[in-house]
């Protein structure tokens, strides 16, 4: 009798194809989200509520700070804080660095993590179990910002239209951006009321 041999996919022959290295991407690759737990992440969802209360007032503490962020040069002093926001956040939440964080809209959880990169919400393609329909180890960024936004004071925000990614700010402090633009907002009231 024959033994039947398996299918030779075209994947199969690639991967065979494929030369071999001892490199291994980092930051994109399918393995490394495999690999991680999620378990700051979730924390910080289940504790978003604490997380926008403190967010909220180092937002107050910056936008005081904005005199010597201005005075120093916003450019000059990015560097550094573009180090510390990347490794708070990266830690937390998993950053990606986008330059445009929405994590108080969207119950701490980044939407960046969504390996299709949706600033608005699921796929059709949500799984059962609430896990992501591209990486099926992995809970659905979505699920798990509603669950956040619940429990936050101002967690409608969620259900506000978000921008789509500006690549052009990526890799920048999305903390200076969103200070020197309060700074701005609060000048222009100041501006205005003393007209009026």
């Amino acid at each position: 009798m024959s033994e039947k041999q398996p299918a030779v996919t075209q994947a199969t022959l690639v991967k065979k194809a494929a030369p071999k290295s001892d490199y291994k991407p980092a930051d994109v690759s399918p393995q490394r989200r495999v690999q991680r737990t999620f378990a700051v992440r979730l924390w910080s969802i289940r504790h978003s509520r604490l997380l926008e209360w403190f967010y909220s007032r180092f937002a107050d503490v910056f936008l005081l700070l904005h005199p010597l962020w201005k005075g120093i040069g916003y450019g000059r002093v990015e560097a550094p804080v573009k180090f510390v926001e990347k490794r708070v956040k990266g830690f937390m939440f998993d950053c990606r660095m986008c330059g445009q964080c929405v994590l108080s809209s969207t119950g701490m959880s980044c939407p960046m993590n969504c390996p299709k990169q949706l600033r608005n919400g699921p796929c059709g393609g949500v799984r059962a179990n609430g896990n992501c329909e591209v990486e099926p180890d992995m809970p659905c960024v979505w699920v798990k910002a509603w669950e956040g936004s619940r429990n936050m004071v101002h967690g409608d925000k969620i259900l506000d239209v978000q921008k789509p990614v500006d690549q052009s700010l990526r890799e920048t402090s999305a903390w200076l951006r969103v200070t020197a633009q309060a700074a701005a907002a609060r000048e222009t009231n100041k501006n205005t009321g003393a007209s009026a």
